[in-house]
C-alpha cells in the first residue's frame, strides 16, 4: 500500500512538472511605479513609489501559476517621473537578450503610469522580435484599498500569453483596455481608466481571463532593423518647447545655445506657433537643429505644409504623434540620419 502511495506520489508530483512545462513563458521586468508603491496608510492617497519587490507582486496574484510560468527581475526601481533614457536602455537590451536566447514566450514591463506611454513607444521603436511585450501599472498603490495593481498585472499576463497578440508590436494593458504603444496616452491624473488612445481607441480588451482584439495598428510594428542599443550607446538630445500665447522665445535660443541635436515645438492647433517662435525657430533650423512641429492637442494630426510652410522654413512634422513620443522617435531616427527626408518619412512610417 505504501509502495503505491509512493508511485501515485511520483506520479502526480511528474505531472504538475510537466503541465508546469507546457505552460508560456513569462519574464516580468520591473521598473517600480504606482503599481510597486506603498503607503503609510491604506485609505490615503500618498505613496512612495516603487517600493515593493517584483517578487511581492507576482505573490498578489497566485492563480496566475495556473496559466503561466512567471519570473521576474528587478530592472529599477523609480516613480515614472523619474524614469530616464538609461532605464529604457536597460529595458531594450534585457528584452531583446530574452528573446534572443529564447528564455520567455512573453514579456510584461511593471511600470509607473506618469511617463508609461513614453516608455512602450521607445520599446516598440527598438524591438524587432514578435513575441509578445505588454506594459502595466496601477494608479493605486498597493498597500491602498482597492488597489488596481494586482488585477491590472494578472490581466497584462493574459494579453501576453494569448496566442492573437504575437505580432502586434508593444501594448499596454490597463483597465481591461489593450493599446497600441503608439496610439496610448495618460488622459487622467488620478482615475484607476487613465489611459486612452484618443485617435484610434482600445486596440481590444482584456477581461475575465479573456483577451479579445478589435483592430491591428497600420503602422510599422516590430522593426526589421532596429537601431541596436548597447549600454555605451549615447541617444542624440532633443527637447520640447511648448507654446502657449504671448510665449516668447527664450527657451528655444537657450536650447539652441546648448546645441541640442533636435527639438520638438509642442503648438497650438495645427502645430501653430507664434512670430517669436517662427524667428527663433528659423534661428535654430540655420544652427544645424532638426525642428519638429507638433501639438498640445491631445488627438489630430499637425499637416505637413499646411498654416506653415515646412518645406520653406526646414521643420518636419509630427503627424499624429504627441510631442513626447515626437521626441523619441526624433532621438532614434537622428542616430541614424539628419537628412529631413528621411526624418520625415519614419514620422509617416512609425
Amino acid at each position: 500500500m505504501k509502495k503505491l502511495l509512493s508511485t501515485l506520489l511520483v506520479l502526480g508530483l511528474a505531472c504538475q512538472v510537466w503541465a508546469q512545462a507546457d505552460l508560456p513563458r513569462v519574464i516580468i521586468l520591473a521598473t517600480g511605479g504606482t503599481i510597486a508603491g506603498a503607503g503609510a496608510s491604506a485609505d490615503r492617497a500618498g505613496y512612495t513609489a516603487g517600493k515593493i519587490p517584483i517578487d511581492d507582486l507576482i505573490g498578489t496574484i497566485p492563480s496566475v501559476k495556473k496559466i503561466a510560468n512567471i519570473s521576474g527581475e528587478q530592472i529599477a526601481s523609480v516613480g515614472s517621473q523619474d524614469m530616464t533614457i538609461e532605464i529604457w536602455k536597460k529595458l531594450a537590451i534585457r528584452a531583446n537578450e530574452i528573446f534572443a536566447n529564447n528564455e520567455a514566450d512573453a514579456i510584461v514591463v511593471t511600470h509607473g503610469t506618469d511617463t508609461q506611454e513614453e516608455t512602450a513607444y521607445f520599446l516598440d521603436l527598438v524591438i524587432p522580435s514578435d513575441k509578445p511585450v505588454v506594459l502595466t501599472g496601477s494608479m493605486r498603490p498597493a498597500t491602498a484599498i482597492s488597489a488596481d495593481g494586482p488585477k491590472n498585472l494578472y490581466d497584462a499576463i493574459t494579453v501576453a500569453i494569448h496566442p492573437d497578440t504575437k505580432g502586434r508590436g508593444v501594448l499596454v494593458s490597463f483597465n481591461e483596455g489593450i493599446f497600441d504603444a503608439r496610439e496610448v496616452m495618460k488622459m487622467s491624473t488620478t482615475k484607476t481608466n487613465a489611459f486612452d488612445s484618443p485617435n484610434t481607441g482600445a486596440v481590444g480588451q482584456a477581461y475575465d481571463g479573456r483577451v479579445e482584439y478589435y483592430s491591428n495598428s497600420v503602422r510599422e510594428v516590430n522593426p526589421p532593423k532596429p537601431i541596436v542599443l548597447t549600454a555605451d550607446t549615447k541617444l542624440p538630445r532633443v527637447d520640447i518647447v511648448y507654446m502657449y500665447a504671448d510665449a516668447p522665445a527664450d527657451q528655444i535660443d537657450f536650447l539652441i545655445s546648448k546645441k541640442v541635436d533636435g527639438l520638438v515645438i509642442a503648438g497650438v492647433g495645427n502645430g501653430n506657433f507664434n512670430k517669436a517662435y517662427m524667428d527663433a525657430v528659423k534661428r535654430a533650423v540655420a544652427a544645424g537643429i532638426i525642428v519638429c512641429r507638433a501639438s498640445r492637442a491631445p488627438s489630430g494630426r499637425v499637416v505637413l505644409h499646411d498654416e506653415i510652410n515646412d518645406e520653406e522654413l526646414g521643420t518636419i512634422v509630427s503627424d499624429d504623434l504627441t510631442p513626447q513620443k515626437a521626441r523619441v522617435l526624433l532621438m532614434l531616427a537622428l542616430t541614424r540620419s539628419k537628412d529631413k527626408k528621411q526624418l520625415q518619412e519614419a514620422f509617416f512610417t512609425y
